[in-house]
């Protein structure tokens, strides 16, 4: 129960959902927290409430697609608290357009930016140090729409998550005998604030039916305290119910479409 007491952690979207609860049970398990995020107020309410319960925490506003602010974030973080021991990729964002079909070049290349890129950029910041020490664990949570991609989550986040997939997988078969751990987990739907962005948003009763961000936080604990030994390498937490989603489809892949088209679509 002890292995992540005084541990340095670093969690990207921390301010809310599943990021947010991942800190607060590694931090109530004795780690060193660093919260990041884009919101400066939100991480600090956060960490605010982490001390409270007499876990430590720190947080600090990173855009996580720039290498500049990730170099700076890692620097910051080895000289006040130490080299990171565990890194938790949570971070990430969706198109408002889901159909291939409309979606233009630069909303595709934000979404790749924070949900690959991002992960990319944290992992070779702690990497070094995670080698020189041969020991270090890198979650990320993907998505099952790495697996089963549709209009839910769109073209452009399941294609990102499926390259986190693969990077993970990657970094797993290169450097596992090198004392690293790489674990991905792919959740399906979880509710979390993204779910207010989607073309046909869920009800509340839905959503009290979908995976919780508790739920995942869970499995981040797991897979981060689990004895050096032992690696999960991928694990995927679904909603025990399918719900009905056709509805949804339907209308994600009308969104976004060109206002002459969608007129065409009303009149026929």
């Amino acid at each position: 129960m002890d292995t992540l007491q005084g541990k340095v952690v670093i969690v990207t979207g921390a301010g809310s959902g599943i990021g947010k609860c991942s800190a607060e049970l590694l931090a109530a398990r004795g780690a060193k927290v660093v919260l990041v995020g884009r919101r400066k107020a939100v991480l600090d309410e956060v960490a605010a409430g982490i001390v409270r319960q007499g876990g430590q925490a720190w947080s600090c506003a990173t855009h996580i697609e720039n290498k500049e602010e990730v170099q700076a974030l890692v620097s910051w973080v080895n000289a006040e608290l130490g080299p990171v021991d565990i890194l938790v990729n949570n971070a990430g964002s969706a198109s408002k357009t889901l159909n291939a079909r409309w979606i233009e070049e630069e909303e595709w290349q934000q979404v790749q930016d924070v949900n690959l890129k991002a992960v990319f950029l944290l992992t070779q910041a702690v990497l070094p140090d995670m080698l020189a020490s041969k020991n270090g664990t890198i979650i990320t949570v993907s998505s099952l729409a790495a697996l089963r991609p549709n209009l839910l989550g769109g073209a452009a986040y399941g294609a990102a998550k499926a390259g986190v997939r693969n990077f993970m997988t990657y970094l797993h078969n290169t450097f596992r005998n090198d004392g690293i751990r790489s674990t991905c987990i792919l959740p399906g739907e979880v509710n979390t604030p993204i779910m207010d962005n989607r073309a046909n948003p869920p009800s509340q009763t839905i959503r009290d039916n979908m995976v919780q961000p508790e739920d995942v936080a869970e499995a981040v604990l797991l897979c981060a305290g689990l004895p050096a030994r032992t690696v999960i390498e991928e694990l995927i937490v679904a909603p025990t119910v399918m719900r009905d989603i056709s509805g949804d489809l339907e209308v994600s892949r009308w969104k976004g479409a060109p206002e002459s088209l969608m007129a065409e679509r009303e009149r026929s």
